[in-house]
């Protein structure tokens, strides 16, 4: 993570957005229990869980084969598998086009 900095060295932004990004592979999954935040997971919902990045974060998701993006919002802690970085709600990977194979490369951004 890192500070976005203007000219001189000053923070772009009075609140200091903090950005993220890295790429690696996801996952998804579906599952009739309740999230790390004490949601009831949804797989029909835009969600991912992300080891770190705090709840409510918005993340867009992109599929390095196809350039499929889209964006979920962070309600839960995984994923558990070595190598991966983010799992994402069965409705993301439908999104994203990798459902039928379960794992994809991708990028991530922190959007918000």
């Amino acid at each position: 993570m890192g500070i976005i900095f203007a000219a001189g060295g000053k923070p772009a932004h009075a609140d200091q957005k903090k950005t993220f990004a890295t790429s690696g592979m996801a996952s998804y999954y579906g599952y009739g229990g309740r999230t790390a935040n004490g949601e009831q997971h949804n797989a029909r919902g835009l969600t991912a869980a992300h080891r770190s990045l705090p709840f409510g974060t918005k993340l867009r998701v992109t599929n390095q084969a196809n350039g499929r993006s889209v964006v979920v919002r962070i309600n839960d802690r995984g994923p558990f598998v070595r190598g991966r970085i983010v799992d994402v709600s069965t409705a993301a990977a439908e999104s994203l086009g990798f459902r039928s194979r379960g794992v994809a490369k991708v990028q991530i951004a922190v959007v918000e």
